[in-house]
Parts: C-alpha cells; structure tokens; sequence
C-alpha cells in the first residue's frame, strides 16, 4: 500500500498468445494443452476451435480454462486459458 504522494508500482511482464487447437475434445487434449503452455511460459493464450458444446470454466493445472460454447456437433468453440495465481 503506498500512502501520502509517493508512487506505487507494481509492474509485471505477461507473456500472451493465440493458439488454433482445432480441438479440445478428445480426453487428455486440455491437459496436453496446459503443458504445452506451461513449457512456453504463457499467462495468457486465446484459443480457437476448442470444440467443447457448453459454456463455463474449468481448472486444469495451474490454469484456469474459460471457454465458449460452440455446437451441439463439437465443431467451433472459442475459450481463454490463464494462469492462476
């Protein structure tokens, strides 16, 4: 907390990316997703074609998996992994 007129800040580098998965759908993708990310080092990554037909957000390692609903047939889909912190 900084009090009277002195300057806090706290900076922090985020490393961001976009990533095609073309799908999450089958068991086991998110979570080699997760790894690959880790691997990378990003804190956040946009993900297209995820597939999944509902929406919500899950926990997948040290990630947090937000998505979007696509269609009833898996197809399309869009959704963010973030870091949790």
């Amino acid at each position: 907390m900084c009090l009277g007129e002195a300057s806090c800040s706290i900076q922090r580098e985020m490393k961001i990316g976009t990533w095609k998965v073309r799908s999450l759908y089958r068991a086991g993708s998110l979570k080699a997703a997760v790894r690959e990310l880790a691997r990378y080092k990003l804190d956040v990554v946009g993900m297209q074609e995820d597939r999944w037909d509902k929406v919500g957000t899950v926990r997948a390692g040290d990630y947090n998996f937000f998505y979007g609903k696509g269609n009833e047939n898996h197809q399309l889909g869009t959704g963010f992994l973030y870091t949790i912190e």
